[in-house]
């Protein structure tokens, strides 16, 4: 909307100035002059009026977009240059047919057009669209594209501090992998995974922050911001799990091989900035509460989960999902403990029996930090679906017949990771 007001703005003063002028007769003596040189002089020249309103109108459209909207400079002139082209070509082919055209009026709003979008260009709203997909390029979706280019908003990669959640999603069977497969099944295998779960959190909202190697990051949140952050970030890492489901299917039936993939979903304060140096730098974030968004994605290999969050992301997007609690484990100053939860589906999607074993669940989990290990023992086993697979719960079956048993506690610190 912003680059088709100044196209518009653009457009509007060079019509007005060539149609003024030459409504005004300013053009009349050039005009003789040519018409003489094509050998059509003569006093009564046709002026055409609505044509040249009508080819006034095209050009000063079509220049001023091309030079609002495009980004390189010589590809506006390689345009601006076509259209001259164009318009004397258009003089000289009626001139064969014994009509006089006057070039002038659409060369004059050409120029005014072209003039005023290359001011425009020079503008700090004029470059933005420039420095967005320099710095951005396809990491967004062509919707948060757009919004940060209408924004008024000024763009601020020098370094800002703003709550966004981070979704990291990495690949935890790399090793059997590699010893199952080629190389390039291998790297075909992890790169469609990567592929498809990037493509699909992008168009969900998300940043693209990192996609490399074992590793998927996504920020909701930044670089334009949304106080839904956190529910569009536990509802994406549910979605992508089942959009991976389907990846695995696919790699079963080509490789006979599935790719072991966790999600880690955390909120919290991040500096968001340019960060790197001109040889590689990007937009991306830092912080704690990025980095622990990774530590609860390998924070599911030791419960047998597969989506874990953070307690702000709850505390901001709890209405958005359902959950249970899965451990309370230490922060990285070592003086604190915080609550992981287990993302089990969207607000209000689970069945009955679904919830009543979550419930039992989270009873069993009070008795267990009382330490009272039979009663929590009762709840979970109780809580044990029909066909009896539930990673997280015979975790805490197995825990805590070692904790009644004497054995030392197994507990997970952050800082151990």
């Amino acid at each position: 909307m912003r680059y088709l007001k100044a196209t518009l703005l653009c457009a509007a003063a060079a019509a007005v100035i060539a149609l003024g002028l030459f409504e005004a007769g300013a053009f009349h003596r050039m005009d003789q002059s040519l018409a003489v040189f094509l050998g059509l002089g003569g006093p009564g020249l046709d002026r055409h009026s609505q044509a040249q309103i009508a080819v006034v109108l095209l050009l000063s459209v079509g220049v001023a977009w091309a030079t609002v909207d495009l980004n390189r400079t010589e590809v506006k002139v390689l345009v601006a240059g076509a259209a001259l082209a164009e318009m004397i070509g258009l003089t000289m082919v009626l001139n064969l047919y014994d009509i006089y055209f006057s070039p002038f009026p659409a060369l004059t709003a050409l120029g005014v057009a072209f003039c005023g979008g290359m001011w425009y260009g020079r503008t700090a709203a004029g470059q933005r669209k420039r420095i967005l997909e320099e710095v951005f390029g396809d990491r967004i979706s062509r919707g948060i594209f757009n919004k940060l280019l209408d924004s008024d908003e000024p763009l601020r990669f020098s370094g800002e501090m703003r709550t966004a959640s981070v979704v990291v999603c990495e690949i935890f069977n790399h090793d059997e992998l590699m010893e199952t497969l080629s190389t390039e099944h291998f790297v075909a295998a992890t790169n469609l995974l990567l592929r498809r779960g990037a493509d699909f959190l992008v168009e969900r909202g998300g940043y693209l922050d990192e996609c490399a190697g074992e590793t998927l990051r996504v920020i909701f949140g930044a670089p334009l911001a949304d106080e839904n952050h956190a529910e569009l970030a536990c509802a994406a890492a549910l979605k992508l799990a089942d959009e991976l489901d389907g990846v695995n299917r696919e790699c079963m039936q080509k490789w006979n091989q599935a790719l072991d993939f966790r999600i880690g979903v955390n909120s919290g304060e991040m500096v968001c900035a340019a960060y790197g140096s001109k040889r590689l730098g990007t937009f991306s974030v830092a912080g704690d509460s990025v980095d622990f968004a990774r530590r609860l994605c390998a924070a599911n290999t030791i419960y047998g989960s597969r989506i874990l969050a953070g307690s702000h992301t709850l505390e901001l997007g709890a209405e958005a999902v359902e959950v249970r609690p899965m451990d309370l484990v230490r922060t990285r100053d070592e003086r604190s403990r915080e609550e992981v939860y287990e993302v089990l589906g969207l607000r209000n999607s689970l069945p009955d029996d679904a919830l009543n074993r979550r419930d039992l669940f989270w009873k069993g989990i009070i008795y267990y930090r009382e330490r009272l290990w039979d009663d929590a023992l009762d709840h979970f086993r109780a809580a044990l679906p029909a066909d009896g697979i539930d990673a997280p719960l015979e975790f805490y079956i197995r825990r805590t017949e070692q904790l009644r048993d004497g054995l030392p506690a197994l507990e997970w610190s952050q800082t151990r990771l």
